[in-house]
């Protein structure tokens, strides 16, 4: 007889094991800190306070499960319904809180990572700044939300910047570019993933790699590197010609400044799954101000 109940009850446990019930081992997923993140079972609530990982999160076909993000998260167009906690920088601890959150999403640069620990919430904290942190960051979203296909998705998104570098004509390979980031004159050094993507579309970036990932630039060196062609954002052009010396720049003497968006500028700076729209805008760039 007890046997029998042995045998009943490993059978059920089984069954719902299968089934996706039970979840004995739980999730664990190690951050950029080297944390280990365990969770009893995947995340239904999580809280992204970071756009990249946002979108990300959406990529993975998972944006249901999103409860709150930063005030900054904007796509796609369902993230912008949800609750607003702050940026990124400084999240509202407590609107994060009361969202009973099973995991949040943040920066390894955040203020709030400790703070929210304390508080005994999860925090899982990731910060891509080159290609190959975006790869490595959906795949340990993939495993945290249990998508099996992250790597595919992922080498979609690869293909499509590869496209976009195929797509230009002879005439655009080597030119000397200079991508102002934002307002600072902050700009995207070849260690970024932003200057990654300029080496794969064939441009010569005029910042130097030991200047780092997103450098603050003296206007005075851009005079002296001399662009071809200028990459910049709307909220950051005006100015722009009025800069000490900077008339004398061949980019703006042969009106070779390119002007995006700042829905554009959105996508182009974020590391995650619009990358390969981030080059097919680059790529028109060149094409129209660039090609020699």
């Amino acid at each position: 007889m007890m046997s029998r109940v042995f045998f009943f009850r490993w059978a059920v446990a089984l069954t719902l094991s299968s089934a996706g019930v039970l979840h004995a081992a739980g999730v664990q997923v190690t951050d950029d800190r080297g944390v280990t993140v365990a969770l009893p079972q995947p995340p239904q609530r999580i809280v992204s306070v970071l756009p990249s990982l946002t979108e990300t999160v959406c990529e993975l076909g998972q944006c249901h499960r999103l409860v709150g993000v930063d005030r900054y998260s904007n796509h796609p167009a369902p993230v912008r319904a949800l609750p607003q906690v702050g940026g990124g920088i400084d999240p509202n601890i407590e609107a994060i809180v009361a969202l009973k959150p099973d995991v949040v999403l943040m920066a390894t640069s955040s203020r709030g990572v400790q703070r929210l620990e304390s508080l005994g919430v999860k925090v899982l904290a990731m910060e891509p700044k080159s290609s190959a942190d975006a790869q490595r960051v959906m795949g340990k979203l993939g495993q945290l939300l249990e998508v099996p296909d992250a790597e595919r998705i992922w080498r979609a998104i690869d293909a499509g910047v590869s496209a976009a570098a195929q797509s230009l004509p002879p005439g655009a390979k080597g030119l000397r570019v200079y991508y102002e980031v934002s307002a600072g004159g902050y700009a995207a050094g070849t260690k970024s993933f932003i200057g990654e993507m300029m080496a794969r579309l064939g441009l010569q970036n005029v910042v130097t790699p030991a200047m780092g990932p997103f450098p603050r630039v003296n206007p005075e060196y851009v005079v002296r590197t001399n662009p071809d062609l200028i990459m910049i954002g709307a909220r950051n052009v005006q100015g722009l010609e009025s800069r000490p010396g900077w008339r004398s720049i061949r980019a703006l003497r042969e009106q070779r400044v390119c002007v995006f968006t700042a829905d554009e500028s959105d996508v182009l700076v974020r590391p995650g799954p619009r990358m390969a729209e981030a080059a097919r805008l680059m790529a028109r760039c060149i094409t129209e101000k660039g090609a020699r």
